[in-house]
């Protein structure tokens, strides 16, 4: 650029810039004086300035509850120590010990009295996985996504050999296999399905769903402390939608059920990524699964029988690198009741502390179990090397739930108590499962506490262990405290107390045999455990009494999505144990998200799943109706034939 060109844009920009230099050293426009006029120019500036009125202090305790855990919420913290830090919490681990320490410290810090830990049991061995890896080696190298069944014992050092592929659909089909596994990797079961999956994995409960549930009747009777034996499905759900703890469906080989892992066991009917089950038992098995139910502990025996050195069972649901595993199996013994057939007396655990020996086992997931038994049957020669390493505990055979009390001003022998089991299984850090329900529940209290409210009745947390069992930990307590209940389905769940069970003759109804004095006292329990989803509702467990309470105790939180009310009862958690003695016992709708499609027991079940403005939403709920039920002049009503016992 020429010189004299400078010159002149020099002269031009200091011309503009000196103006604008001065005005920005002149001091600020003072305020007009309150004699000027300052009415706003329009409407709407003047609904601004009425808006900027100072924020008057919250007197409702329903508001304050709903401020606190929405703006100051320390749920996710909870959470994060329980499933990041701690881990998985096998019932009888160390690591579940741990948890019930930590909570146990957690909730005195917060203030609550009373905090300790009750012990149950005997429960039996605790397992702990130090170390796991299989991979195919020949004819090329095939790291596989796998994981051991809890209670699995260890190989002795990594284990090389050749893989079979068990295939006998039928006990005609024993016969060849003589002699050929042992010291053999088998697979047990035939490969399964991998849809498509076109249908969204996680889901919220869409306006029918929950018009379906709040038009529901009145439920059948619920089975008493089963886990996975819900209570009555609402019979115009989607069958594709749900799991198994929204449904009526009885026992089977569902990955909630005993026996899930039990070597070739039949997948749940219904199939689709939902693991969905139809309303019907009869419809649900078909003559073919109710055979396979039969022939799977006869398989099992047979392979230890014949000395194979280690079972891999094919996930039975997931997809995508999801497997769903739970515990091992015991050579012959029946892992689930078949339709048509007695129960048996007693389960056989593989943590009882004499339970017999069995081979090592594992679970693989679909994609790679399927691809290993494709190249068998194309002639392939495959070799793997699967090395774990486990521990059993069994210096305390006890197991133990965390309690603690905000105790009562003048109904304080009353008592409100809130919930959710503690425990998980081991493939991932139990976050959905059910993490999630014990850091909403911490989060309840920790709130009640922070705003210094003072419940007439006592309140008090249960957070139960041995849950996924059999709901072991919530039983022992009620048994404990309120009393026993009657059913003949105790005994085959094998739970510490029932050999003083006996079979109830009214049908099947829940009862309390000799209730205890504090069966008067009691007013509700309420649970939190099925998965990361908003509250949505409440399932009344059959109790038309209690709907108009609820229906007023929801209304604030209608605009969070929480307003239904259904008859049905939900099942497979721990208010059964409450309910089955006839005491008020009740779960909340959830939103399903993807429970039942990824993290329900799977690998997946872990913190990075887990929906953090659900689970304030659903903490300001459970605190607000825990809250409502200590202050009520009367106890929460109980179901009619209840009643004779309040």
């Amino acid at each position: 650029m020429p010189i004299r060109f400078k010159k002149l844009l020099w002269i031009a920009l200091s011309g503009s810039l000196l103006p604008l230099a001065l005005r920005a050293q002149e001091p600020p426009p003072s305020k007009p004086a309150a004699n000027e006029a300052t009415k706003p120019a329009t409407k709407e500036a003047a609904k601004a300035e009425a808006k900027a009125e100072p924020v008057r202090a919250l007197t409702d305790p329903i508001d304050r509850i709903k401020d606190e855990g929405l703006n100051r919420s320390q749920l996710m913290a909870t959470l994060s120590y329980l499933t990041d830090v701690i881990g998985p919490r096998l019932t009888g681990s160390p690591n579940l010990k741990r948890a019930n320490e930590w909570t146990c410290q957690t909730l005195t810090k917060w203030g609550l009295a009373n905090a300790h830990l009750a012990a149950w049991g005997p429960f039996g061995k605790g397992w702990t996985l130090k170390r796991f890896s299989a991979q195919v080696i020949e004819p090329q190298c095939i790291p596989l996504i796998a994981f051991p069944k809890a209670w699995s014992p260890s190989t002795d050092g990594a284990l090389a050999a050749q893989v079979v592929y068990f295939d006998a659909k039928s006990e005609a089909d024993f016969a060849k296999f003589q002699g050929k596994v042992k010291g053999a990797i088998v697979l047990t079961g035939p490969p399964r399905e991998v849809s498509a999956g076109f249908e969204p994995l996680a889901n919220r409960r869409t306006d029918k769903e929950l018009l379906d549930l709040a038009d529901a009747g009145e439920p059948s009777p619920a089975r008493f402390g089963m886990g996975g034996q819900p209570g009555n499905r609402n019979p115009n759900q989607n069958p594709n939608r749900g799991g198994p703890r929204d449904c009526a469906c009885g026992g089977g080989p569902d990955a909630n059920s005993p026996g899930a892992n039990a070597p070739g066991a039949p997948a749940p009917a219904g199939g689709g990524p939902a693991g969905a089950q139809p309303s019907s038992r009869r419809n649900r098995f078909s003559p073919e699964m109710r055979a396979q139910m039969e022939l799977a502990p006869k398989k099992m025996k047979f392979l230890a029988d014949e000395g194979a050195a280690l079972l891999v069972d094919c996930s039975t649901r997931g997809d995508g690198g999801t497997l769903f595993v739970q515990d091992a199996s015991i050579p012959g013994a029946d892992g689930f009741p078949v339709p048509g057939q007695a129960p048996p007396a007693r389960r056989v655990s593989p943590w009882d502390k004499n339970a017999p020996k069995i081979p090592p086992q594992i679970v693989v997931a679909k994609e790679h179990y399927n691809r290993l038994v494709r190249m068998i049957e194309q002639g392939e020669k495959l070799k793997m090397v699967v090395d774990i390493a486990a521990q059993f505990h069994d210096d305390d055979l006890m197991a133990y739930n965390t309690i603690a009390e905000i105790p009562g001003s003048d109904l304080k022998d009353e008592v409100v108590m809130l919930g959710g089991h503690l425990d998980s299984w081991h493939s991932g850090t139990g976050a959905t499962d059910n993490a999630a329900g014990v850091s909403v529940a911490m989060e309840a209290v920790r709130i009640l506490k922070a705003l210094d409210l003072k419940p007439r009745r006592t309140i008090r947390i249960g957070l139960w262990t041995g849950e996924e069992q059999g709901l072991f930990g919530s039983r022992a307590y009620v048994a404990q405290h309120f009393g026993k209940a009657n059913h003949s389905m105790a005994a085959m769940m094998g739970t510490p107390e029932a050999s003083a069970e006996k079979k109830d003759a009214s049908n099947g109804k829940p009862s309390s045999s000799e209730p205890k004095p504090e069966y008067a006292k009691f007013s509700a329990y309420f649970n939190l455990d099925n998965g990361t989803g908003k509250i949505r509702g409440v399932y009344m467990q059959g109790n038309e009494a209690v709907r108009p309470i609820f229906r007023k105790w929801l209304q604030p939180f209608r605009e969070l999505g929480a307003s239904t009310l259904t008859l049905n009862n939900a099942g497979g958690t721990d208010h059964q144990s409450f309910d089955g003695v006839g005491l008020p016992g009740f779960q909340f709708i959830q939103d399903e998200i993807h429970y039942n499609t990824r993290t329900h027991h799977s690998n997946q079940d872990v913190y990075d799943q887990i929906q953090a403005d659900d689970m304030k939403q659903a903490a300001v709920i459970l605190a607000s109706f825990v809250y409502n039920t200590a202050m009520r002049d009367e106890k929460l009503p109980r179901k009619a034939e209840s009643r004779g016992s309040r």
